[in-house]
């Protein structure tokens, strides 16, 4: 083979290889699986700072999730998410926390969802104040709310997130308590920005919302929540304070209203919290107030809840947490009956995957 004919070959072998390389680099990224699972964690370690006889401490997995969330196209989602719990000191359960379907049709504001799924205010505050590693938000702490229920609702938002809203029809027993009788709820929630901060998400800016709530309990009667927000939050400050109207009616019995003379449990809760994450920093402090107030008659059981500590972003998927947490009740009765819990040092912990 003469040198000539060597060079031609070397120059089709160079472009074929050049070719393919270029066309190979032009092919599409493989698209991502549309079903993926994660999770999430919280830990803590807490020492009870009243309990001079026992002092009580321990170390304890509070929560774990773990979510199965399919993303198809066409605007469909799914989601499953099974809930690990304690139930003793020495052993867990698990029940399915959300299970449901949504669908947001193309180009639309909309989206509807139907199954076991978020209520409409618990988990929307629970972004706002972003430490629920910490603990409920006050009107779950309280009784009054839950985060997730059986139902069908929608939710919209238009601005972008500048309104956005959730509304939807509720069995209104909770997940965790079962599916309930013929009686539903109603419940609503609507969140304005007036205005802009650095944080465009549903929950930043300057905000005012609302939530309400309407419904019958398995027993009979009546269950009516009101609640007010004004909040701020930015990259770096949340700001955010509510109140609270809770008015709940029984018969005492499954049948007709009639047949007893309805029981009534009223209460009012209050509160406030803030967040501020240091600037060129992962560390930022938090405090919060909330105030329960029972109105059944009773107007001396007050109870002011105090929660103030630093938190630590040590990876984007895990957080820390030392935090103080106090209870003080408006009579010293209750203050000793419940002493030995009234005040907790904790170390948490938040970790995803």
């Amino acid at each position: 083979m003469n040198s000539s004919l060597r060079r031609a070959l070397g120059v089709a072998a160079v472009a074929v290889a050049t070719r393919t390389g270029a066309l190979v680099a032009q092919a599409p990224a493989p698209a991502p699986p549309p079903v993926s699972v994660s999770g999430v964690v919280f830990t803590q370690a807490l020492y009870q700072l009243t309990d001079t006889l026992n002092h009580i401490n321990r170390f304890d997995i509070t929560r774990a999730y773990i979510n199965v969330i399919g993303k198809f196209s066409g605007g469909l989602y799914t989601r499953v998410t099974a809930d690990i719990y304690n139930i003793t000191d020495s052993s867990r359960a698990y029940r399915i926390k959300y299970a449901y379907v949504a669908y947001t049709p193309a180009k639309s504001p909309l989206t509807f969802k139907i199954g076991e799924m978020h209520t409409p205010w618990v988990e929307w505050e629970d972004a706002m104040w972003d430490y629920r590693m910490q603990g409920t938000s006050a009107m779950d702490r309280n009784g009054y709310l839950s985060s997730s229920d059986f139902g069908a609702g929608v939710d919209g938002k238009w601005g972008p997130d500048k309104v956005n809203f959730q509304v939807g029809l509720y069995n209104g027993e909770n997940y965790n308590k079962g599916t309930g009788d013929q009686r539903k709820d109603g419940m609503a929630r609507v969140s304005v920005r007036v205005r802009d901060s650095d944080d465009s998400s549903r929950v930043g800016g300057l905000r005012v919302s609302a939530y309400g709530q309407y419904g019958k309990p398995t027993t009979g009667g009546e269950r009516q929540r009101w609640l007010g927000m004004v909040s701020y939050r930015s990259k770096q400050l949340t700001l955010a304070a509510e109140a609270a109207i809770a008015r709940d009616s029984t018969t005492g019995t499954a049948g007709p209203p009639v047949v007893a003379a309805l029981a009534r449990k009223n209460g009012h809760v209050y509160s406030a919290f803030g967040v501020y994450k240091f600037t060129k920093s992962k560390a930022a402090v938090i405090a919060r107030v909330d105030i329960f107030h029972p109105q059944s008659g009773n107007t001396t059981d007050k109870q002011t809840r105090i929660i103030a500590g630093v938190s630590y972003q040590i990876h984007p998927n895990w957080r820390l947490l030392l935090d103080w947490d106090y209870v003080n009740y408006q009579t010293d009765a209750l203050n000793t009956t419940n002493g030995p819990t009234r005040s907790q040092a904790l170390f948490q912990t938040q970790f995803t995957f």
